[in-house]
């Protein structure tokens, strides 16, 4: 790779081959995953806005079950194995999904069915994604290249609702299963070719590299204990159930809005297509110009708190103009500064844990403490609107929480600073 280019990415040498393979990993995954979420949106409406947070709940409920199946897997399996089999997992899935949608008396319990096993599938793919990353590369590495190796993932983000837009309507919904399914295969090849390099030439931090492909062993629940050890997971928890709160909110309001300005349900999987398409567009941009600068410069704590920054003053904003436009303006910088800013710098803090943590904790916090937290969000915004309280209300709420959230992120920069420290 030219000098040049490779200064301008910040790459080092012999770091190139394995952030390309890890770049069209994650643009597989997440363009996989893109193609669904429209669907999956789509079909939580069709099954009643009233039921949304029985869907949540049901997608928690799912998530306790599916925990202690990884903590087994990963206990016993190493990690070239137990990778391919998770993704292979979902592809069947994905199979079965095509078939039992053919059947016309199965559509209303599929379709609920289907937005908990989406909601399952994109935490644990991009969960398992960040686990193995932060696993291959180290913390200092981590923040040169993890901006870089997320670009490869909005870049996905952004040709799977192009692909859902453009075909949803000549082909049908259904079909765009098959299409997600064949770019999970892709996915399952880059792991083969990443677990190669690793082999070859391992970045993972010394200590780490003396048995890489053995199974990581421990309880099946391990993640769970790890988490209620550590005061360390313990702060990551608590920022994780802050995100979740907020985010379950805006998307909550975000159903009645577009249930209300949208008639037939091919528009509403458009409009959630465009809406992701906008979000994807900002986050590539911001993650190849600005992320590294942000983590290089401003340090983990600083850049991880920037976006509950803006989510305090995106809900005062929303507060005074509880409108379809502004909560979309706000939905795009949220997720975009979500994905291309707070999420690689989230995944630093998991480089100065031991292996174990970065797969059994780390993919416990993603999914339990993350889904535990939308169900919980969902049933608290259905109660305080039952309470007669409107969106700018509960926007005004949810202001002292987005700082609560800033301050988290605050203190665990400065954790994971200080351990970075010690194990160097």
């Amino acid at each position: 790779m030219p000098s040049r280019l490779m200064k301008w990415l910040k790459l080092e040498p012999g770091e190139g081959v394995a952030v390309a393979w890890a770049f069209a990993y994650f643009f597989l995954l997440l363009a996989s995953y893109y193609i669904l979420r429209p669907l999956r949106d789509e079909m939580g409406i069709a099954g009643g806005i009233a039921k949304l947070p029985w869907l949540f709940t049901g997608t928690f409920i799912a998530m306790l079950a599916a925990v202690p199946l990884l903590g087994y897997i990963t206990a016993r399996l190493p990690r070239r194995r137990f990778l391919p089999l998770v993704y292979g997992f979902f592809i069947i899935n994905l199979l079965l999904f095509h078939a039992a949608f053919q059947v016309e008396g199965w559509r209303e319990v599929m379709a609920r069915t289907f937005f908990i096993w989406a909601s399952v599938f994109n935490l644990f793919v991009v969960s398992v994604f960040w686990s193995f990353m932060v696993d291959l590369f180290s913390s200092a590495q981590g923040k040169r290249l993890f901006g870089l190796i997320a670009a490869g993932g909005t870049a996905g983000a952004i040709t799977g609702p192009t692909l859902t837009a453009l075909l949803v309507v000549p082909v049908g919904p259904v079909n765009l299963l098959l299409l997600s399914a064949l770019l999970l295969a892709g996915a399952m090849l880059c792991i083969r070719k990443l677990s190669r390099w690793s082999e070859q030439r391992s970045a993972v931090p010394a200590e780490e590299i003396q048995q890489p492909q053995q199974p990581i062993g421990g309880s099946i629940f391990a993640g769970l204990t790890l988490i209620v050890r550590s005061p360390y997971l313990l702060g990551v928890a608590l920022f994780m159930l802050l995100f979740t709160t907020l985010a379950t909110f805006l998307y909550f309001e975000q159903a009645h809005i577009v249930a209300q300005s949208f008639g037939s349900s091919a528009e509403r999987t458009r409009f959630f297509a465009l809406l992701d398409l906008a979000v994807n567009t900002l986050t590539v941009l911001t993650q190849v110009l600005i992320t590294s600068r942000l983590l290089t410069r401003l340090g983990v704590a600083r850049t991880l708190a920037l976006i509950p920054l803006l989510s305090a003053f995106g809900f005062a904003l929303l507060a005074l103009t509880p409108v379809l436009a502004a909560l979309a303006g706000f939905q795009i910088l949220r997720r975009a500064g979500e994905y291309a800013i707070t999420r690689p710098t989230r995944e630093l803090l998991y480089t100065v844990v031991d292996r174990e943590t970065k797969y059994k904790a780390k993919n416990a916090l993603d999914t339990v403490v993350y889904r535990g937290g939308d169900a919980l969000a969902g049933w608290l915004f259905a109660g305080l609107k039952s309470l007669g309280l409107g969106f700018a209300a509960i926007a005004w709420l949810a202001v002292p929480l987005a700082l609560a959230w800033a301050a988290v992120a605050l203190w665990l920069g400065r954790q994971q600073a200080q351990l970075s420290r010690n194990n160097n």
